[in-house]
C-alpha cells in the first residue's frame, strides 16, 4: 500500500496555487477533471489557462472545440486553453533567450536544437513542462491547469528539471531548470492532482505513483480523486429477497456487487475526493460542468 503523503484536498486551498498538474491512468477522466477545476477557478474570478501537454483533443472536447492550438483560445467566459507543441515551445524559448522579436526566423536554429532535445536526457520533457511553468512566471493568469501525460510518463516530466540542472554545468539553462524544480516542490505554488477510477488497474498504477512520489518528493500532492464512483444503495444485502419483482432484485444485487468491487479497488488508496458516476448520455462539456458542480458535495 502506498505511503500517505500530505495533501491539500480542500478545493479552496488548491485553487490558491499557481500551477495544478492533473494526471492519472489513461481513460480515467483527467481531461474532464482538468476542465472542471478550471471552471471552478473561473467562477471565483480567476484568470485561468489550461495547458494540454500531450493531447490536442481531450481538453478541447470538454471545452466544446475540436482541437486546441499552441496559441491560447478563449472559452466559457474567459477560460483560455492551449495545446503544447514541443517545436513551438522550443522556438519560443530560443527567441526569449536570444531576445529576438516574435516574428524573427529561427526555424533553422530550432531544428538544430530539436536534434539535441531528442537525444539529451530530460531535454524533451523539460521543454514541454517548462511551457506551463513559464506561463506561470509571465503572470498573465492567476492559475495554470495542466492536463498532464498519463501516469506511465508523468514521473519523467516531473524529474526533468532536476535532471537537466544536474547535466548542464552552468548558464541560463541550468539556472532556469533549477528554478523549475524549485517551483514544482513549492507547496505555495504547485501541486499534483491524481485521478483514478474505482477499478483495479487504475488504482494499482495510482498507488505505484504515490510510492514514487513518497520517495522522490518532486511535487506537493493536492489530492487523490476517485472519479465515476457509484452512489451507495440504501438497501442492505439481506433485504434483496424482499424486493417486489425479479428485475428490481437483480438490478439491486448487481449494483451492490459493483459497489463491493469498487470499494475493494479503492481500499489501497488514500482517497480524498469521490466524484460521481454520471448516469445517462452527456456531451463532454456537460460532463465537465457536472463534475465542477459535484465538487462541493464530494468534499
Amino acid at each position: 500500500m502506498a505511503a500517505p503523503l500530505p495533501v491539500l484536498a480542500s478545493l479552496s486551498v488548491m485553487l490558491e496555487q499557481r500551477l495544478i498538474i492533473v494526471s492519472g491512468k489513461g481513460g480515467v477522466g483527467k481531461s474532464a477533471l482538468s476542465v472542471a477545476l478550471a471552471l471552478r477557478a473561473q467562477r471565483t474570478g480567476k484568470r485561468v489557462l489550461i495547458c494540454a501537454m500531450t493531447d490536442q483533443v481531450g481538453v478541447a472536447l470538454h471545452l466544446g472545440a475540436d482541437r486546441l492550438g499552441y496559441e491560447p483560445a478563449t472559452f466559457h467566459g474567459g477560460i483560455q486553453a492551449m495545446a503544447i507543441d514541443r517545436a513551438e515551445a522550443l522556438d519560443e524559448y530560443i527567441k526569449i533567450q536570444l531576445r529576438m522579436p516574435a516574428a524573427a526566423p529561427t526555424r533553422a536554429l530550432s531544428r538544430a536544437m530539436q536534434v539535441l532535445a531528442d537525444t539529451a536526457p530530460g531535454i524533451r520533457e523539460v521543454i514541454t513542462i517548462g511551457k506551463p511553468i513559464f506561463d506561470v512566471w509571465q503572470g498573465h493568469h492567476d492559475l495554470v491547469v495542466v492536463d498532464a501525460p498519463p501516469l506511465g510518463q508523468l514521473m519523467s516530466y516531473l524529474r526533468a528539471p532536476a535532471v537537466v540542472a544536474d547535466l548542464v554545468p552552468t548558464g541560463a539553462v541550468r539556472d532556469q531548470a533549477r528554478r523549475m524544480a524549485t517551483m514544482l516542490v513549492d507547496p505555495a505554488q504547485s501541486l499534483l492532482v491524481l485521478i483514478t477510477t474505482p477499478e483495479e488497474l487504475p488504482a494499482l498504477e495510482t498507488a505505484e505513483t504515490l510510492d514514487e512520489l513518497e520517495s522522490d518528493r518532486l511535487v506537493t500532492l493536492g489530492a487523490v480523486i476517485a472519479n465515476r464512483v457509484l452512489p451507495a444503495l440504501d438497501l442492505p444485502p439481506e433485504r434483496l429477497g424482499t424486493l417486489p419483482d425479479r428485475p428490481a432484485s437483480e438490478a439491486a444485487a448487481h449494483h451492490l456487487g459493483l459497489l463491493e468491487l469498487q470499494e475493494s479497488a479503492l481500499s489501497i488508496l488514500p482517497i480524498d475526493i469521490r466524484l460521481p458516476y454520471l448516469f445517462g448520455i452527456h456531451t463532454p462539456t456537460e460532463v465537465s460542468a457536472q463534475l465542477a458542480d459535484a465538487w462541493d458535495d464530494a468534499l
